[in-house]
């Protein structure tokens, strides 16, 4: 296994890459825009191909480099599904499994330090984002914060895992990298509570500074997103178009979306599932099949299924188009699945 932790001395933000081996897939979570460069170097010298990028909330430290990642690598962009956001390709519900070659991520819900906060497991190791820091907790007086969800979701979801399960937050401001559920339930100072109002009587007693960049970073982090006018011009058709044309007999309906979507939005009917992961599979394999149909990519928000029409071409496969908006539009214009 690959593991990565990269430090931001700026920001003091901890970014994490993961791979099950040299020349696999990888995940990046909490990426800082400036250091863009040193996660691309580093997947270059270890044959890594990045899949998948996430943010475990909106940052108002530090701007998110999950926009540049994906247009630099054409990864899928993932947050939780209560983001505000506009990147996001990609939203997880608490529970959901996040895939990728050679291992999972499990996504956990847990608001408080903002309304949309989320944790992710693997296996020996959580991803606590700022919710659950090394002998501290993510501050919730703003962005929607929450002492009492801060609380919940502590003792209730992230102290219940095992307690050797290794901690790795977003942050770190005292040099510390990692921790355990153990160690944090026995010497972390704020949660040494015997009840909820106390721990919420600290919390809104700290009397911290806002974060120096927090009026740059949040209403950036909010507009990284994906540029419709981009879908257009690569064979993007609208709902009503798509709807047409995916009745013509010789049309094949491709969603790229993985399982957890699929099973929370549902799925436009007679839809082939080819995962964005295994569209240059699919597409080697039955390429001479392939070369007489109309194929219409669709997944959650356009943004797979634009890079699948440009993967197609070079396959020599130009009778391709995709879904603006891809299904949320699709189920915002009314037509059904």
């Amino acid at each position: 296994m690959i593991f990565r932790q990269m430090f931001d001395l700026k920001s003091s933000t901890y970014t994490y890459l993961i791979a099950s081996g040299k020349g696999r897939e990888a995940i990046i979570i909490d990426p800082v825009l400036e250091n863009v460069q040193q996660y691309l170097s580093i997947l270059t010298n270890l044959d890594l191909k990045l899949v998948k990028v996430i943010d475990t909330h909106i940052h108002a430290d530090h701007i998110s480099g999950i926009a540049e990642l994906r247009d630099k690598t054409n990864c899928v962009t993932i947050m939780g599904d209560q983001t505000p956001a506009d990147v996001v390709a990609m939203r997880v519900s608490d529970e959901d499994k996040i895939p990728c070659d050679g291992f999972n991520l499990q996504a956990i819900y847990t608001p408080g330090h903002t309304s949309e906060s989320f944790s992710y497991l693997m296996k020996d190791r959580v991803f606590t984002g700022d919710t659950l820091l090394i002998k501290g907790t993510g501050r919730t007086d703003f962005q929607n914060g929450n002492p009492k969800d801060s609380y919940n979701s502590i003792f209730n979801k992230l102290l219940k895992l095992p307690e050797d399960t290794l901690v790795y937050p977003a942050h770190d401001y005292k040099g510390e990298t990692v921790s355990t559920i153990g160690e944090e339930k026995n010497f972390n100072p704020r949660l040494q509570v015997k009840s909820i109002d106390e721990y919420v009587e600290i919390m809104n007693n700290l009397n911290l500074p806002d974060p120096q960049m927090m009026d740059i970073a949040v209403p950036s982090n909010l507009k990284l997103g994906i540029d419709f006018n981009k879908q257009k011009v690569n064979n993007g058709i609208e709902p009503e178009k798509f709807n047409q044309i995916k009745e013509d007999e010789k049309s094949l309906l491709i969603d790229l979306r993985e399982k957890c979507e699929i099973d929370k939005d549902g799925i436009i009917k007679d839809s082939k599932i080819i995962p964005m992961n295994k569209i240059n599979e699919y597409l080697e394999e039955n390429k001479k099949d392939l070369i007489n149909k109309k194929i219409l990519f669709y997944c959650a928000h356009g943004h797979r299924s634009t890079l699948a029409v440009q993967i197609s071409k070079s396959y020599n496969l130009s009778n391709c188009y995709h879904l603006i908006g891809g299904l949320k539009n699709w189920k915002d214009k009314g037509l059904g699945l």
